[in-house]
């Protein structure tokens, strides 16, 4: 009986502690929509220029978004948690939580979802940063509803990006491997039709940060103020604070040879999705 109070305490306690933080993130978000306000109502607005990172779930993208975001010329719509803009109060409904959000011909109420948005950047800075990993799936219609629009394509050995479904989602081997091959195919038409679009891999990010930057600099010279850091806050599979840190060979390890074969299945039907993006298959 002792054992069962306890339990039911700590079961409680986790409760009480999540409704604590998401009030205190409801206010700071209220708050950031108050400072924007005034800001839109007494400052002058930038030439703003929308600036997308495009990127898979799991690869690489949060620490992307702080990378970009520190310069001060860009004003990211999110800057909590993994810094999507799909999980902003009232988006969040029609995006994140949408089972149809990774079928591109599910339609997104842009004009609502922009209008919200906006109201979350500062746009006093001519860079307005967002990021949510279902947009790499329907990167046309974006840069048809945000003009001018700008695009970060970001893409991961894709056995490291099995692991980290599987790890998180709790998915299966085959369903983590169809996945990952998905977005590689859209990223594929999204670096080959886009307009105004870059695009590295995960591995060149953390282990030559530098030459990404500079990268982003050529892309949009509003960057030319970027600061590296080896504190930036990230995802990852240690669940520390590592900075840029290549985690590949770390996350391939801890799929096993059933796990491998199930993913080489699917891999291998997709070899020319691999090659375009430089990888090999594992055996």
């Amino acid at each position: 009986m002792h054992w069962i109070t306890k339990s039911a305490n700590r079961v409680l306690g986790k409760q009480r502690t999540k409704v604590l933080i998401d009030w205190t993130i409801d206010n700071l978000y209220h708050a950031i929509k108050t400072k924007n306000y005034f800001r839109r109502t007494f400052l002058n607005r930038k030439e703003n220029k929308f600036l997308f990172i495009l990127s898979p779930p799991f690869c690489g993208s949060t620490l992307l978004n702080h990378i970009i975001s520190s310069s001060s010329n860009v004003s990211s719509n999110n800057i909590f948690h993994s810094r999507e803009g799909q999980q902003l109060p009232k988006v969040r409904e029609i995006m994140f939580l949408n089972k149809q959000r990774w079928k591109p011909e599910t339609e997104f109420e842009w004009p609502f979802i922009k209008n919200e948005w906006l109201k979350y950047w500062d746009i006093t800075k001519p860079i307005l940063l967002e990021k949510s990993p279902c947009s790499i799936v329907r990167a046309n219609v974006i840069e048809k509803e945000f003009q001018p629009a700008y695009f970060v394509a970001i893409y991961r050995n894709p056995y490291a990006h099995c692991e980290g479904l599987m790890r998180r989602n709790n998915w299966g081997p085959t369903n983590a491997a169809k996945f990952a091959m998905k977005c590689m195919r859209f990223q594929q038409k999204n670096i080959n039709q886009l307009n105004n679009v870059i695009s590295f891999s995960y591995e060149e990010m953390s282990e030559h940060p530098d030459q990404v930057v500079e990268k982003l600099k050529q892309h949009l010279p509003e960057l030319s103020d970027i600061q590296l850091s080896l504190n930036y806050p990230t995802q990852n599979v240690r669940n520390e604070n590592i900075g840029v840190t290549n985690l590949n060979k770390e996350k391939i390890n801890n799929i096993t040879e059933a796990q491998l074969d199930k993913i080489n299945i699917i891999f291998k039907r997709n070899i020319g999705l691999l090659e375009f993006f430089g990888y090999d298959l594992m055996e």
